[in-house]
């Protein structure tokens, strides 16, 4: 079970990196970004796979690796649960980061947030400044021009690479990467540069068009 939220984890945060770079396109105009977002449901990998084929190729990949950290998650805890002998308070508590402790609630809040960003940005059920069938640029900039939103989504992407940050540490550690104190030091810091790179990579976009340096 480890092994595989180690796996499916890192799926997810190489998925992460990926958007924030096409997130950035967004700087280099209208006409850039809106191509890039046709782009990705379009011809990719063309012709080993028919045109339009990948974009679903993709998102069934990603919610087959959402479903199974999940199910993988539920299935560790209820066996950390069953596996108390005591019902008593221990008064010793292992060190532990504050991600640590709260990665089983960040990934609900995560799940929540992504639902909404889906429901927001993919069929725009939920329209924030923006009206059906709006380009992916009119729909950047419509919904980061609101405060509350670029808020909402700051704290949201804050959990994400808290999450992450815990997340890499313990995916590689799993996976047999933890081997020396130098090793350990190096994927320490390893995951403190994705969480780093992550908040600042998806809170540049969102901003920049709050304060109209994107419009």
């Amino acid at each position: 079970m480890k092994v595989v939220m180690a796996i499916t984890g890192l799926i997810m945060v190489g998925f992460l990196l990926m958007h924030m770079y096409g997130n950035l396109k967004v700087f280099l105009g209208a006409d850039a970004f809106n191509h890039y977002a046709d782009w990705l449901k379009g011809d990719i990998l063309y012709p080993l796979v028919p045109s339009g084929w990948f974009i679903w190729i993709f998102r069934l990949v990603m919610l087959a690796s959402i479903v199974a950290h999940i199910w993988s998650a539920a299935v560790l805890t209820g066996r950390a649960h069953a596996a108390r002998s005591t019902k008593y308070v221990t008064t010793k508590r292992l060190s532990q980061t504050y991600a640590a402790r709260t990665m089983r609630w960040g990934g609900v809040i995560l799940l929540v947030g992504l639902i909404f960003h889906l429901l927001q940005f993919t069929t725009q059920t939920v329209q924030t400044g923006f009206t059906a069938g709006a380009e992916p640029y009119e729909m950047t900039v419509g919904a980061f021009g609101n405060w509350w939103l670029v808020l909402l989504y700051a704290l949201w992407v804050g959990i994400v690479c808290s999450h992450v940050r815990h997340g890499v540490w313990s995916a590689l550690t799993t996976l047999g990467a933890n081997t020396s104190p130098a090793a350990r030091s190096f994927l320490n810091g390893l995951a403190w540069v994705i969480a780093v790179v992550l908040f600042v990579g998806f809170m540049i976009m969102p901003l920049a068009v709050l304060f109209g340096w994107v419009n």
